[in-house]
């Protein structure tokens, strides 16, 4: 299979070339044939896009203008461009079905961007018709995901990248509400289309699903609580897919000396507690560091729970239930990885039985909340 990408290295172009080497790379993998991806761009050579065009088993014409200087060149660019790789095909016979990368601004009258789109979604299927070669004419919702230019043609983006670097969101409707589509959603679409493994719509069109309609206020909203997440340490709610593909795409912004950030550590001659993550309801993580010989712990729970996992040094992790006196003892090691559960109603305690520091990974049920702690001393 070769395989043309125009627009190779536009938003979704990159997007789709990276997916198409991965599993080429799988393909390698396994002593198969890769595909030949022919990338063209700006830079690229009008011979280039001749002799690909002959080559070429499959097209995905992602190319257009849609942010012009001059309003020639939304015809320049959607509409001749269009044309241009058509009768290219056409030249040299060439029956490779080819997928149109359009948006719903097609649907709207009297926009530039929107008409020479429709244009050029018209010019697909009257090639369809006269040649018999299969399109699929994308119209596609607001894009988001990595890589895509910020103070362009997504507020998303614009967002993100303000919000990763503490810039203020400019807002003039925040009840607007605008449907977006994921960019590994569309990918996964695209790259279908090679096996013909799609269902057009009614209307002949192909759309790329999930869609979420978000208002604008919704969007800026969750990007603060991310920026506010390093302090609060609350993870998004990412049973929400929408969030939860957000929050990727906000990362992606980050600038490359601001990928860390510190934790709070709780130090004493003990060693420390720091707590790393928390959630409203799948609990909060901590690491706790113990110095030789110190044992931490002597409480139990009514309805909290934990998990012990030792990651360094060795421990013994004792057990006695409130109201009995056997003790029940687990030792854990570092080098062994094993995660021990601890029971409500236990009494418990964790020993540093090792000469190094003692580090364990600490899982809760809850974040803790100060006004109901549900922990009570008692020693083991």
């Amino acid at each position: 299979m070769k395989i043309l990408v125009t627009g190779a290295k536009g938003f979704v172009g990159r997007n789709l070339c990276a997916e198409l080497k991965n599993r080429n790379y799988e393909k390698i993998k396994q002593n198969q044939v890769p595909d030949e991806i022919f990338e063209y761009d700006r830079q690229s050579s009008p011979a280039d896009l001749v002799k690909w065009c002959q080559e070429c088993n499959f097209v995905y014409h992602l190319a257009g203008v849609n942010r012009p200087k001059d309003q020639s060149e939304f015809k320049e660019g959607n509409v001749d461009f269009t044309s241009q790789v058509l009768d290219l095909l056409k030249k040299y016979n060439n029956k490779a079905p080819v997928l149109l990368s359009s948006s719903i601004h097609a649907a709207k009258q009297g926009q530039p961007y929107g008409d020479t789109k429709r244009e050029s979604e018209e010019l697909l299927f009257n090639y369809e018709e006269s040649t018999g070669v299969k399109v699929y004419v994308f119209r596609l919702a607001n894009l988001f995901g990595k890589w895509c230019r910020p103070n362009y043609n997504s507020v998303v983006a614009t967002f993100c990248y303000n919000a990763a670097r503490g810039l203020p969101l400019t807002i003039n409707d925040p009840a607007a509400e605008v449907p977006f589509v994921y960019i590994d959603d569309v990918v996964k679409y695209f790259i279908a289309a090679l096996t013909d493994d799609l269902v057009k719509g009614e209307d002949n069109f192909y759309r790329v699903e999930p869609i979420y309609p978000v208002t604008i206020g919704r969007l800026a909203e969750l990007l603060e609580s991310f920026v506010t997440s390093r302090k609060t340490l609350a993870l998004p709610n990412f049973a929400d897919e929408f969030e939860k593909k957000l929050y990727s795409t906000y990362l992606s912004y980050l600038e490359p000396n601001n990928f860390s950030y510190d934790l709070t550590m709780h130090s004493d001659q003990r060693g420390s507690f720091t707590e790393f993550l928390r959630t409203p309801d799948r609990g909060q993580v901590s690491v706790n560091v113990a110095k030789p010989g110190i044992v931490k712990g002597n409480h139990w729970h009514h309805t909290k729970n934990e998990k012990f996992l030792v990651v360094s040094g060795q421990a013994v992790i004792r057990f006695r239930k409130i109201d009995e006196e056997e003790i029940f003892e687990y030792y854990v090691d570092g080098s062994k990885l094993q995660v021990v559960d601890i029971p409500v109603g236990y009494t418990h305690n964790i020993e540093n039985i090792g000469d190094t520091d003692l580090v364990t990974v600490m899982w809760v049920n809850e974040p803790f909340d100060p006004s109901q702690p549900d922990t009570y001393f008692l020693p083991v």
